[in-house]
């Protein structure tokens, strides 16, 4: 089988799950007053029934078509494959917005090759948007085709920025001085992978966290790249697939800016 084809079969179930996973999790979301709600490692860090049930759901999906891939969710963890490929997937990003009732989470499925984002998918359920991307294949956002806008600035634009406990106050405070100092503003909406999909889809020029986990960004970082634009590499090879690293990911223009604020 060809690599092409390889990715094609993965592509189309990955686009498929997304959106299966998207209608049970929004079914969860509007009876959300009866779900099981507990913390993680702080009061702000939340997981729900939801989120394990979706992961559940996605994983034997997978298993099912492809048992040779590797697989790392949020809620289950790393299982370790054999083909070269590995699934990277949040069942529900943005578990805070959900179980508060906002309508800023998504379903984020990523495909790595070797380490690097070769298909990601993004479905927001509440707006009905599926982000889809495949290396070579170009992004799209309910099938039309996602192109970055290369004049589009800081000063002219909207930049994510993402914050956690494994964040200082400190930092956090140093980075959106820094960038308001350049004459940039933020938004900050608890979705990460959403906030990389807006990125792509060129409502925000921008996205930073300096730390952040596989399953929240590499969805969006392929997206990102096939919509022309450019992001700061996550390793993932190994142990490293599994820790926090720093997320940045923006149009080209707006990449120096973004990455000076990150080394400041």
């Amino acid at each position: 089988m060809s690599q092409e084809t390889v990715l094609d079969t993965r592509f189309a179930l990955a686009k498929a799950i997304a959106q299966e996973a998207g209608a049970m999790a929004l079914d969860y979301f509007n009876r959300r007053e009866t779900l099981v709600i507990e913390t993680k490692r702080d009061l702000q860090d939340v997981v729900s029934i939801a989120d394990r049930n979706v992961e559940t759901f996605i994983r034997a999906r997978v298993a099912e078509a492809f048992g040779a891939d590797g697989f790392l969710g949020e809620e289950y963890g790393y299982q370790e494959g054999h083909s070269g490929l590995t699934w990277v997937v949040d069942p529900i990003d943005g578990t805070a917005p959900f179980v508060n009732g906002l309508r800023t989470w998504c379903v984020s499925i990523a495909v790595l090759d070797s380490g690097v984002p070769v298909i990601g998918v993004i479905h927001v359920p509440c707006d009905d948007e599926l982000y889809a991307a495949a290396a070579g294949v170009g992004a799209s956002l309910n099938g039309k085709t996602l192109s970055l806008d290369p004049s589009r600035t800081l000063q002219s634009a909207l930049t994510g920025i993402g914050c956690n406990s494994y964040v200082t106050p400190e930092r956090v405070g140093a980075i959106v001085s820094a960038l308001l100092g350049k004459g940039g503003n933020f938004i900050r909406n608890g979705s990460g992978a959403l906030m990389l999909a807006y990125v792509a889809a060129g409502r925000l020029v921008g996205y930073y966290e300096p730390h952040m986990r596989a399953w929240d960004c590499m969805a969006g970082y392929c997206l990102v790249k096939e919509a022309g634009g450019t992001y700061l590499p996550f390793p993932a090879e190994g142990e490293a697939l599994l820790q926090g690293h720093p997320v940045l990911a923006s149009n080209q223009t707006v990449y120096a800016d973004l990455l000076a604020i990150h080394t400041d």
